[in-house]
């Protein structure tokens, strides 16, 4: 009997030692689990990640039959699938609204879709743009996004984005949780994004 109880005791402590090494998992540790999921994703998907200077060479395009994603400074991965307009004034501006319609993958869950407006037709995300010198932000005014999160901040990964598109673009990201929203960034979590269709209006 006795040898019974040393027994549960046993797996007692290493049950409340397992859950305790667990719990003092730091955000170090998080990021390195992070920056492993986006390699995987990369190296699995066989995507070509190019320099911001080789970007600038190809007239800040992204070879699509070459899968080819640029890491800007952000962190943020890139790749431009349609630029959008052809009018080379067709660009953002502060104070402009944004309209898209994207796919949200979820990359530390196995690239499960977790937010969507691309199935509902009459639910188009938008948000108003307003950027500095030194800083963009965005505020979500309706859609997906903020019906999933209830938060209005729009990801800085999308904003990062921007200028380098045009009105109609059609663009994929790889979102590090530093540059996503507020539960990516709580839980460290990235996120693949493609954002079918942008579009600017005043």
């Amino acid at each position: 009997m006795k040898k019974l109880v040393y027994f549960i005791v046993g797996l007692l402590l290493c049950s409340m030692a397992f859950q305790s090494c667990h719990d003092n998992v730091t955000y170090a540790d998080m990021l390195k689990d992070e920056n492993r999921m986006i390699s995987n994703l990369i190296k699995d998907s066989g995507i070509v990640v190019i320099s911001q200077s080789e970007f600038y060479a190809q007239d800040s395009t992204t070879n699509v039959s070459r899968n080819e994603f640029v890491q800007l400074a952000s962190g943020v991965y890139m790749q431009i699938v349609d630029k959008g307009s052809d009018d080379p004034a067709d660009t953002i501006s502060t104070n402009d609204h944004v309209l898209v319609r994207f796919v949200e993958y979820n990359i530390s869950d196995t690239m499960n879709v977790s937010c969507t407006n691309v199935s509902y037709p009459y639910i188009v995300d938008e948000f108003r743009y307003v950027a500095t010198s030194t800083s963009a932000m965005g505020t979500f005014i309706s859609g997906a996004m903020y019906i999933t999160y209830q938060k209005t901040a729009v990801p800085a990964g999308w904003l990062a984005i921007l200028p380098f598109v045009r009105d109609g673009a059609h663009v994929k990201l790889i979102v590090p949780s530093k540059m996503g929203h507020e539960a990516s960034m709580q839980y460290v979590h990235p996120y693949y994004y493609d954002l079918r269709k942008i579009m600017f209006y005043k």
